[in-house]
């Protein structure tokens, strides 16, 4: 089969990839869509450094969705040809998070392994999925354009969730970064929560795609934006702030408007550190690092879109163009998220 796999030497597509056969539980997908995140490139770039935590070669795309090929014996849950998400985080399966459905947070795994992160991924013809628990339905949304939905849609909306307890109607939240997940929190935040939403990216373009998903105010990044969402909150700060970035920058911004016993969530990879000391940020302020979803959380994301309340904005490309759809990753000139698309 055809795939875009991580080697030792880099990422190549190839077209003699094996096509395994599903054991005891296994589950074959035939792939709808694999997005191009940037904990892809994540992935790419530690491997070209020399510091990966994953062993190649492995086929890349952790996002992923597709229709059920061929179930391995003991798999009575699912139908040939059913429409599925496919769960990333491949767990212990025994441990208390795994049992609670939060295999992202699996207590055995100190280097989560899933689909695309250490394990074969979804950017090929055909994925093998080691447990049908790893797959939600779909139901009718296209399977195509739901594959954001398993991360860019999932991520966000668990760290929402996490804060939903702040995200009062009186409250203010900002959301950094209007790419692919800001523009998917922005939607979460609007489904959920009665809170006024800021947003701030550096590209005009991200800035305006937040005006039009329901942003109440935007923001262009630049050296005045610390004050001027200072004076846009009359200096009371934010509730909550989601920085989906991570960047030393991002994170500095996030840290310096959070008010007093309010939130910092840090969901974006981009390698910057939070410094921990009195007067770096308000009191009683709470910091966290969520990552990933649960299970649960995947069912009730994709449950919030076949309502019509969470859609993502896909541009597709055939497994011969991944490396474009990652340079456009890289360029920052996407409107949403890529989608590779190994089977038309």
């Amino acid at each position: 089969m055809h795939a875009y796999r991580l080697f030792a030497e880099g990422p190549k597509r190839v077209t003699d990839a094996p096509v395994a056969e599903p054991r005891d539980g296994e589950v074959l997908i035939k792939i709808a869509g694999a997005g191009a995140c940037h904990s892809d490139l994540h992935v790419i770039d530690a491997n070209a450094a020399g510091t990966s935590l994953f062993s190649p070669p492995f086929t890349l795309g952790h996002e992923n969705t597709g229709w059920v090929e061929q179930c391995g014996p003991g798999v009575t849950n699912l139908e040939v040809g059913e429409p599925v998400a496919v769960y990333c985080a491949w767990g212990c399966g025994r441990c208390r998070a795994c049992l609670l459905s939060a295999e992202n947070y699996c207590e055995r795994q100190q280097l989560l392994l899933g689909g695309g992160l250490g394990r074969d991924g979804g950017m090929a013809t055909y994925q093998l999925v080691p447990s049908a628990r790893y797959l939600v339905p779909l139901g009718d949304l296209e399977p195509r354009d739901a594959a954001p939905l398993t991360d860019a849609g999932l991520t966000p909306y668990a760290a929402v969730k996490r804060a939903l307890p702040l995200l009062t109607p009186d409250a203010t939240a900002l959301v950094i970064g209007v790419g692919g997940l800001g523009h998917m929190a922005l939607q979460v935040l609007r489904a959920t929560c009665g809170a006024r939403v800021f947003a701030v990216d550096s590209l005009p373009t991200h800035a305006h795609l937040a005006t039009q998903l329901g942003a109440d105010r935007t923001f262009v990044a630049g050296d005045d934006t610390l004050a001027e969402l200072r004076e846009a909150t009359s200096g009371r700060g934010l509730d909550v702030v989601f920085d989906f970035v991570g960047a030393q920058t991002t994170i500095d911004l996030g840290r310096k408007l959070v008010r007093p016993d309010g939130a910092l969530l840090i969901v974006g990879l981009a390698g910057g550190t939070m410094p921990y000391a009195q007067g770096k940020i308000a009191w009683g302020a709470r910091v966290s690092i969520p990552f990933y979803g649960s299970i649960a959380e995947l069912r009730e994301t994709i449950a919030l879109a076949a309502r019509g309340q969470l859609h993502a904005r896909v541009t597709r490309f055939p497994l011969e163009r991944v490396t474009d759809a990652y340079q456009a990753l890289r360029d920052g000139t996407l409107d949403g998220r890529a989608v590779i698309v190994p089977n038309g």
